[in-house]
């Protein structure tokens, strides 16, 4: 007879076969004791967690002759058939490579049919995501509104890229990844019945390099078996799934508590002239160091250490490494593992990264037994430390001048924050641009402004938000800010006054001077212009020079006016404004 390997020996022929997935079996044994099986189901989750099966299993729990019931019988025609995958109603369909169209139209038409020898016709489509976009188009009504004899089960390992249409016309079911225990526990069930003796230290190898997969557990186990011969040995596992021994990680970690670069190199040398795959040495250490640090910190939680056993050695191992370290070292690890993705020089990557820890600072901790020891010369830099900190608090708190331990007093910083600068106002500027101003000008810059500030940068825009323009002359105007502290950064951006003027220039054909002011030095300056200018009677002008001053008055009034909102404007005409109040929200 042809030999045939675990995975497919040892498929789960029922609900209680399968491992792990305990949410799935029990929402589908409920559904079929109480009658409440839908049209569609989706079944997502990792490679080799049991999703195929899980539907197999539903097929002939829903075909079985003395069901529906929440186990199949495996022993009536309807569920042999099943399982040799020789009834004609439990069709099995490959998207994979029969992704097209076509072949979805094919099941669409047969649909229609009535099973010929079972309670339902079940359609198992695996790798349901590597269909087309026209498939799914195609799939779509018969999935929502299928006959009553008709259920699909869908299978895939990426439901992300599924349609949302597709999804929300199934019940989902996420399969997660088998626990290592679950995955030990099924290959001693396939060992003893194939009588084999095996070393438990070997199992729990296999079931970490496998990741969660049984199908991947049972492929390595059977090829485990087949190096092994008669028992299988820890030895044997390292050797055919390319994991590290314990001896090697505490010999690794010695090297890295002493600091000895040669002996960790060396390791890693020996590693992968052995062939083991450098990305996978990057996992196993981080993993490595998770379970130092879960010793470390949770000593009684051994069930859940995955490499390391938490026998003595390595009890006593966390010991002497501080937790931080301990987290900076899985911290470098795992950014080495990305960087070795993009590169052709892994090696490279690995060594540099056992290098960065080495270097890194161990920590004061040391154990030596039950006793810790702390680096003398710490404590004594603390306590120097701690002497300076209190002499500088007693002479704050007594109003004395801080001086440094050389004793020269402190010089004051020179970088100073931009919101503790004052904004110095150009007021010759803005008296040049109001001497000279003219309303053509002003009304030109306000009628560009809001299209001038969409075609600015985001940033530069988002500046100027609070900003008007007040009074212009015909090579230069004034711009009003809210707050100091915008007008101070705008006036210190150099590419922001470059944009602002091109923008300008594009949609006025003007190449105007910006002048910034915030508000209150924009309402001080245009105060002591007008009494400087001697304005402010009211009284017929006696000369043109008058004339021509009072006119400015008038502008330079109108100038700084806020825009008003246009429907205030249309209030204040028709009640008047002494009838007006505005609110601002």
């Amino acid at each position: 007879m042809v030999y045939q390997a675990f995975y497919r020996v040892y498929r789960p022929q029922s609900f209680a076969e399968m491992s792990g997935q305990q949410h799935v079996k029990q929402t589908l044994q409920n559904a079929l004791l109480h009658n409440k099986t839908t049209h569609a189901y989706l079944f997502s989750g990792p490679r080799g967690t049991g999703k195929t099966s899980a539907a197999k299993v539903f097929a002939k729990a829903l075909n079985c002759e003395n069901g529906p019931s929440k186990e199949p019988c495996n022993e009536c025609p309807a569920c042999l058939s099943i399982t040799e995958g020789s009834n004609t109603d439990v069709i099995e369909f490959d998207a994979a490579s029969n992704s097209r169209v076509e072949e979805m139209r094919d099941i669409i038409e047969k649909v229609r049919f009535a099973p010929s020898n079972a309670r339902f016709k079940v359609y198992i489509i695996d790798e349901v995501h590597m269909l087309s976009n026209s498939a799914f188009n195609a799939l779509l009504k018969t999935l929502e509104e299928p006959p009553s004899h008709v259920v699909f089960i869908l299978a895939t390992t990426e439901p992300h890229k599924l349609p949302l249409t597709i999804i929300s016309r199934c019940q989902r079911f996420d399969f997660k990844p088998i626990t290592p225990i679950d995955i030990i526990e099924r290959m001693k069930v396939v060992l003893a019945d194939t009588g084999i003796e095996f070393d438990e230290g070997a199992l729990k190898v296999i079931a970490q390099a496998a990741s969660g997969g049984m199908r991947d557990a049972l492929s390595m186990l059977d090829q485990v078996v087949s190096f092994s011969g008669e028992r299988l040995t820890v030895e044997d596992a390292l050797l055919v799934t390319g994991s590290i021994s314990e001896d090697i990680f505490h010999q690794l970690a010695e090297a890295l508590l002493s600091k000895d670069a040669g002996t960790a190199l060396s390791l890693l040398d020996r590693l992968i002239a052995e062939g083991k795959d450098v990305s996978r040495l990057a996992e196993d250490l981080i993993t490595f160091f998770r379970d130092l640090l879960l010793l470390r910190t949770a000593p009684d939680l051994k069930n859940l250490l995955e490499l390391v056993s938490g026998d003595n050695r390595f009890v006593e191992m966390a010991q002497r490494f501080d937790p931080d370290i301990l987290y900076v070292f899985i911290d470098i690890l795992a950014k080495t593992q990305q960087e070795m993705r993009f590169s052709n020089h892994a090696k490279v990557y690995i060594e540099s990264a056992l290098l960065k820890m080495i270097h890194q600072d161990t920590g004061p901790v040391q154990s030596t037994g039950n006793s810790q020891i702390v680096d003398a010369g710490l404590t004594q830099k603390v306590a120097e430390l701690e002497r300076v900190i209190a002499s500088m608090q007693q002479q704050i708190a007594s109003g004395v001048a801080v001086q440094g331990a050389t004793g020269q007093t402190a010089q004051p910083r020179k970088n100073v924050s931009k919101s503790s600068q004052s904004f110095k106002v150009p007021t010759g500027k803005i008296n040049e641009v109001l001497r000279a101003a003219t309303k053509q000008d002003i009304q030109t810059i306000r009628e560009e402004w809001a299209g001038m500030m969409q075609t600015m940068q985001k940033s530069h825009a988002a500046l100027l938000e609070e900003t008007e323009p007040v009074a212009a002359s015909e090579n230069a105007f004034v711009l009003k800010f809210k707050y100091e502290i915008h007008c101070l950064m705008a006036s210190e951006n150099s590419s922001l006054r470059s944009g602002l003027s091109d923008a300008l220039r594009s949609r006025t054909g003007k190449a105007y001077e910006v002048v910034y002011v915030p508000e209150n030095g924009w309402l001080q300056v245009r105060s002591e212009f007008i009494q400087k200018s001697g304005l402010t009677k009211q009284q017929e002008p006696s000369s043109p020079e008058e004339a021509a001053a009072e006119e400015m008055l008038s502008f330079v009034k109108e100038a700084e006016q806020e825009n008003t909102d246009p429907i205030v404007t249309e209030a204040e005409k028709i009640f008047g404004k002494e009838f007006i109040e505005v609110y601002d929200d």
